[in-house]
């Protein structure tokens, strides 16, 4: 797998550095397979980096006992989902497993035009949206240290049915195939790693080599 390297010329442990002096705002997208960690990848630098600004997508699935309505998601129904596409208030959106998901446009618009940097966290057809949509957009994807190691985590705890766990290996084959469409490739060795490069992609400064 070919990965693209960082040189982050900057400290990000040291404050905000979306808000650089001279900086232009980024948007950058975070994407890749299923199972690869993305929520914890995202969830690690909630905790840790409050300066970080994270579009909260829309979705109509139920939602679940530890999410915040507002925080984690917006939760509505298809009505009112679809009411949102008619109106060209998404910037990209997408269905998955039944549910519909997307990432409310004006936000982040306002966020980018005061000068800040945002961070997105979509399916690989999202990213593809913004990018037509957005083509100054950054995007990031996180890929797994081997197959093997995703495959292990996609079979999980082994519940699952032949036909499921095969249905789900032959999607995840097909993230991987996309990842030259992105601008950089993070190795999730580790939450806190991947986190930390992540980060430090929300500067312009940070360049590829």
């Amino acid at each position: 797998m070919q990965m693209e390297r960082l040189a982050v010329t900057f400290d990000h442990t040291l404050g905000d550095p979306s808000m650089n002096p001279g900086d232009g705002p980024r948007l950058v997208v975070l994407s890749g397979p299923s199972g690869v960690g993305k929520d914890s990848v995202i969830e690690y630098i909630r905790a840790r980096n409050p300066w970080v600004w994270l579009s909260v997508s829309v979705t109509t699935r139920p939602i679940r006992d530890y999410e915040v309505n507002g925080l984690h998601y917006h939760f509505v129904d298809r009505a009112e989902f679809h009411r949102l596409v008619e109106a060209g208030e998404f910037l990209e959106w997408a269905e998955f497993a039944g549910n519909l998901y997307g990432t409310p446009r004006k936000p982040v618009e306002e966020r980018l035009a005061t000068g800040q940097s945002a961070l997105l966290k979509i399916d690989l057809q999202g990213a593809r949206q913004v990018r037509r949509a957005m083509p100054e957009a950054l995007l990031v994807f996180l890929a797994p240290p081997s197959w093997e190691e995703l495959k292990r985590r996609l079979i999980g705890r082994g519940t699952d049915d032949e036909e499921t766990i095969r249905q789900r290996l032959a999607h995840a084959q097909e993230e991987l195939a996309a990842e030259p469409e992105f601008d950089v490739t993070i190795v999730n060795h580790t939450v806190e790693q991947a986190a930390a490069e992540l980060v430090g992609l929300l500067s312009p400064q940070a360049t590829r080599r």
